[in-house]
């Protein structure tokens, strides 16, 4: 799957869509994408946040068995709203900005995402 071009893709779905990334099974992010002035963390807060977003998703695999599979997550802050979709083994990381019908935003990501692993 070419991650790249689907970041890209998603990036291009709504103006007010900050960043696209994949995090792959071992908490790596593999591909990153963001609009030209969306920067609201250094590098090493974005790791850090990168690793945040991990352990939440590894913690709640223990009770998968219970819930089922992780599809979506939206944490919403002042400054930003953060969503992991999930997307084969990896997850699929996007930000929007603040106050943003985010629904329509994860409707065509999923799209996209259906499409990509055609």
């Amino acid at each position: 799957m070419d991650y790249e071009k689907l970041c890209d893709e998603v990036l291009k779905i709504n103006p007010r869509v900050r960043f696209a990334g994949v995090l792959d099974i071992k908490g790596d992010l593999v591909v990153e994408k963001s609009r030209a002035d969306a920067k609201l963390l250094s590098p090493d807060e974005v790791k850090m946040s990168i690793h945040y977003t991990f352990e939440r998703w590894t913690r709640l695999q223990n009770l998968s068995y219970k819930f089922g599979k992780e599809k979506l997550s939206i944490t919403e802050y002042e400054n930003v709203i953060l969503i992991s979709l999930h997307l084969n083994k990896n997850l699929f990381l996007l930000s929007t900005d603040p106050n943003t019908d985010y629904t329509s935003i994860i409707s065509k990501t999923n799209s996209l995402i259906a499409n990509f692993l055609k």
